[in-house]
């Protein structure tokens, strides 16, 4: 069976996704920072255990450190290789958001850290397993952050922005992969609601209805580049 690596994986979209593959049949190692949260994803998804048989390997800690990217790699190649690493692990660097003129710099170092820094990382510790592969692919969730001026979203747009020119570059220099950049859109997430306390969220999809977005490009592999979940879900 295929393997991925999904961080950011104990809510949101990163438990939707790792739903979403293990539906498929996909074994998974799942990251975190929240050990509980992460406990409960990996309990969701391992029901799918009887039916394709699989495995989950969920380790809390956080991506930022050396050394659990260098174990996340290692569980992968336990259960036989990788395929896929999504990085989706991110935070704001301020909650809730600020403009710029009152974005504090520790903060914006913290998400430029977690959003940029740490995927680039795995990846590096990744590469030669996907190389292997037989379709080794890497999603990058971005955000229209980081193409839209969008008032106190500044410096998360910021480090979403860097993080789109890394995977274009990383997708010119690893022409055997898909590298895909994909702006999932606005998501009723616990990190949406803390970045706009008072905006009104029940209109927004649930990351459940957003996943399906991904995994089209699983199944179609389009070129690298950079998606949207709205324009993934609308092609026939």
């Amino acid at each position: 069976m295929p393997v991925a690596i999904i961080t950011g994986a104990s809510r949101g979209l990163g438990r939707a996704l790792a739903e979403a593959l293990a539906a498929r049949g996909w074994d998974l190692v799942l990251g975190a920072r929240g050990a509980d949260g992460l406990k409960e994803a990996a309990a969701a998804v391992t029901r799918h255990r009887a039916k394709h048989g699989t495995r989950v390997v969920a380790l809390p800690g956080d991506v930022t450190g050396s050394g659990h990217r260098a174990v996340l790699v290692a569980a992968a190649q336990g259960l036989g290789g990788l395929d896929l690493v999504v990085n989706n692990a991110g935070i704001l660097g301020a909650e809730p958001l600020v403009p710029l003129g009152g974005q504090p710099l520790e903060g914006f170092r913290a998400a430029l850290e977690t959003n940029l820094v740490a995927p680039l990382g795995l990846l590096q510790e990744a590469l030669p397993l996907l190389r292997r592969a037989p379709a080794g692919a890497v999603v990058n969730v971005s955000s229209d952050a980081a193409v839209e001026a969008y008032r106190t979203w500044g410096a998360y747009g910021a480090t979403k922005a860097a993080l789109d020119q890394l995977s274009a570059v990383l997708a010119v220099e690893e022409p055997g992969l898909r590298v895909w950049w994909v702006d999932p859109g606005g998501m009723r997430t616990d990190m949406l609601a803390a970045a706009e306390p008072d905006e009104d969220l029940s209109g927004t999809p649930a990351p459940e209805e957003i996943a399906p977005a991904f995994l089209r490009l699983l199944d179609r592999r389009p070129a690298s580049g950079r998606y949207t979940a709205a324009a993934l879900l609308e092609a026939r």
